[in-house]
């Protein structure tokens, strides 16, 4: 499987131009994926620097053909004219889905700093002909308290989908909505976590369970033992970015997984967004 992660900034490159069609290309030079996990896709923000157009799902829908579109705004509000203004993450597949599941991130109070509503979108897919779960998220910038505390619930989550998957619930006799999917421990989150090596809710991430819960793995350092994370994030865009190029993008694997990691590799010539995508390829 062939994974691509990426915080796209609604297409917006680090020459200030809006462009899907530059984005996707980008993506398709790096590899000929079978997930795309994007962040920060916009329904309706127009007025954000660049002018993205009204729907961007529906533009990226268009641009990938062959791809089922998934999109979880973290943000979801409405136009006086009832149409949306979403904010959010997409996955873009062609892999078969069995299952989705669009989780709000914990938003405890923080008055003192610039906030969003932020989202963790999940998608079973058949990978190799097994279930494999893929989650994207995009982990609060400005709060501390808001980013630990939503590192704590994507644990707390990963946790009760092993918990499922070593003892799936009872079934219908006929089909419905309790005749539960598989749950599969294995997993792969990806994403813009904010949050550099050092800092509290990455250490949370990648901190064993006390139980038999898979273990979540940075892949990057998997595959790189010993190295400094590639910096994710500003490389080009120097007004945004004042501070010296750092990583704050991750793939992780549960360890179950880590054998079959063959590539994890940060793009970093691309000027595209001011974050860096993250090819991963995972064998059966």
């Amino acid at each position: 499987m062939e994974l691509i992660s990426w915080n796209i900034q609604w297409g917006r490159g680090a020459d200030g131009r809006v462009d899907l069609a530059r984005t996707v290309r980008t993506l398709r030079e790096m590899a000929d994926a079978d997930v795309l996990c994007l962040q920060e896709v916009t329904r309706g923000f127009e007025e954000m620097p660049g002018q993205p157009a009204r729907d961007q799902v529906a533009e990226l829908t268009a641009l990938l053909p062959g791809y089922r579109l998934i999109f979880a705004p973290g943000v979801d509000r409405t136009h006086g004219d009832g149409t949306p203004r979403q904010f959010g993450n997409v996955i873009a597949t062609r892999l078969p889905v069995n299952e989705v599941f669009r989780r709000a991130l914990p938003w405890p109070a923080d008055p003192d700093v610039l906030s969003m509503p932020r989202v963790a979108l999940e998608v079973t897919v058949q990978a190799g002909g097994k279930p494999l779960r893929v989650i994207c998220t995009h982990l609060e910038y400005y709060s501390k308290v808001q980013r630990e505390a939503q590192a704590e619930a994507l644990r707390q989550w990963h946790a009760e989908a092993c918990a499922h998957a070593r003892r799936p619930g009872k079934s219908e006799k006929a089909f419905g909505p309790f005749t539960p999917e598989p749950r599969p421990a294995e997993a792969v989150l990806c994403g813009d976590f904010n949050s550099k090596p050092d800092d509290a809710a990455y250490l949370r991430m990648v901190a064993p369970y006390p139980d038999t819960t898979a273990n979540w793995r940075d892949a990057w350092c998997h595959r790189h033992p010993g190295e400094r994370h590639s910096p994710t994030c500003g490389l080009y865009d120097r007004e945004q970015w004042k501070e010296p190029p750092f990583a704050c993008d991750f793939v992780f694997v549960t360890e179950n997984l880590l054998d079959g990691v063959q590539r994890c590799e940060v793009n970093g010539q691309t000027d595209a967004s001011d974050h860096q995508p993250i090819h991963l390829t995972l064998a059966d």
